[in-house]
C-alpha cells in the first residue's frame, strides 16, 4: 500500500533523484514497521526531518575523530537529536499513560522497547528507549536507503541484468496469479542475487572491528603464518575481503549470476568472505529484513515504470561513516501502460 501511495505522485514520465525517493519511501517503510502510528499519521515529517539533519551531521568522519568540536554540524546534530529524543520521550510517557502494551493494534517496535525489562526487573527509560530507536532508524532506513540507490544504479547502468530482473517480476507474478507478498519475494532469487552484488560493491561499513578475547594463529592461502595475541582489535576490510580474485571471478565486474546456482562464489570462498551483514556471533539480525524492504521497493519500481540512469553513475562519498552515492542519482521514469505480470499483460 505504501508502495502504491507514495508513487502514485509520479507523474506518467518525468526525472526524479533516485536517491531522495528512496529515502522518504523508506522512511515511511521504517515509520510503518518500528514507530506506530503517531509518527506515522501525525508527526512523520517532523520526525524525518530531524533525522535527515542528524544524519546528514553526525556520519562524517570529523565527526568520528572530534565528536564534541563546536562545529555548525555539530550543533545543527546536537539540535536534531534534541528535537527526536523529545519527539520519542513524549510517545514513551503518552503509551505508558494509556496502559498501551505490544500485540495491541497493530503493533510496533517502539512499543516492544517501551514494554521491555531488564534481567533485574526494571523497565526501560524514556531515555534508552529513544536512544535505542535512533539506533533502529539508521540501521532499518539509512544503510537499507545506500543499498536501495546502489541497487538500482547498477541495475540501470546494466541493461542485461536490468532485463533479466523484469523478466523475472513477469515470471513470480503471471505464476502466483495474484499481488505480490512475502512468498512472491522469496521466489525472486536474481533481484536477491542484484542487491547481493550491489552490497559486495558498495558495502555500507567499508570495515568491521572486532576485539580478540583469546590469541590464535591466521594461516594463509600461501602458507605463511602470523599470531593475534589476545585482547588486540581486528579489523576485516569489506572493500578488500569482497574484490580478492581467487574469490571473486572479476571482482570489480557487476555480476548478480555470481550468487547464483553452479557458482556461488560467496560460499566457495568460505563462510566469511562475503561481509556485507557482518558475520559469525554479531551477525546483522536484519538482514532479512533489509533484504525484504529492498525487494519491496525495486520489484514495484520493475513492475510499473521503464527507468533509465540519467546522471552520471554515482561516485562513492568515502568521508561517511557508512560510503553511500555522493550526490544526485537522476533517472528518467515512463510509466508502463500495462504493469509487468499483469492479467491484461499477459
Amino acid at each position: 500500500m505504501h508502495m502504491q501511495e507514495f508513487f502514485a505522485r509520479w507523474g506518467q514520465q518525468g526525472t526524479v533523484d533516485l536517491k531522495q525517493e528512496l529515502e522518504q519511501v523508506l522512511m515511511l517503510i521504517t515509520a510503518r514497521c518500528l514507530l506506530g502510528k503517531e509518527v506515522r499519521e501525525r508527526m512523520l515529517h517532523e520526525v524525518f526531518s530531524a533525522y535527515r539533519d542528524l544524519t546528514e551531521n553526525s556520519l562524517h568522519l570529523t565527526s568520528l575523530l572530534f565528536p564534541y568540536a563546536p562545529t555548525p554540524a555539530a550543533r545543527r546534530r546536537d539540535r536534531a537529536r534534541a528535537t527526536l529524543s523529545g519527539i520519542f520521550s513524549e510517545i514513551v510517557r503518552s503509551r505508558r499513560r494509556s496502559g498501551r502494551r505490544a500485540g495491541d493494534d497493530d503493533g510496533d517496535v517502539l512499543q516492544s522497547l517501551v514494554d521491555a525489562r531488564y534481567r533485574d526487573g526494571r523497565g526501560t527509560t524514556e531515555a534508552e528507549v529513544t536512544g535505542l530507536v535512533i539506533a533502529i532508524l539508521f540501521a532499518g532506513k539509512h544503510t537499507s536507503s545506500a543499498t536501495s540507490t546502489w541497487t538500482g544504479a547498477r541495475l540501470l547502468r546494466h541493461a542485461e541484468c536490468l532485463d533479466a530482473a523484469v523478466d523475472e517480476q513477469r515470471r513470480v507474478v503471471a505464476e502466483r496469479g495474484s499481488g505480490v507478498d512475502y512468498d512472491a519475494l522469496a521466489e525472486m532469487g536474481f533481484l536477491h542475487c542484484c542487491i547481493k552484488e550491489a552490497l559486495r560493491m558498495h558495502p555500507t561499513a567499508p570495515l568491521f572491528l572486532r576485539r580478540a578475547h583469546r590469541g590464535f594463529t591466521v594461516r594463509t592461502r600461501e602458507g605463511a603464518e602470523y599470531d593475534v595475541p589476545s585482547g588486540q582489535t581486528v579489523a576485516s576490510p569489506l572493500l578488500i575481503n569482497h574484490y580478492i580474485p581467487y574469490v571473486y571471478r572479476d571482482p570489480h565486474v557487476y555480476d548478480p549470476r555470481r550468487f547464483g546456482p553452479g557458482r556461488e562464489e560467496d560460499r566457495v570462498g568460505g563462510r566469511f568472505c562475503y561481509n556485507a551483514f557482518s558475520g559469525g556471533r554479531h551477525a546483522c539480525p536484519g538482514e532479512a529484513y533489509a533484504y525484504m524492504q529492498v525487494k519491496v521497493i525495486w520489484s514495484h519500481l520493475l513492475r510499473n515504470f521503464e527507468l533509465k540512469l540519467v546522471s552520471p553513475f554515482p561516485r562513492t562519498d568515502w568521508m561517511k561513516l557508512s560510503p553511500e552515492a555522493r550526490g544526485k542519482v537522476v533517472v528518467s521514469y515512463k510509466r508502463r501502460m500495462v504493469p509487468v505480470g499483469s492479467v491484461l499483460e499477459n
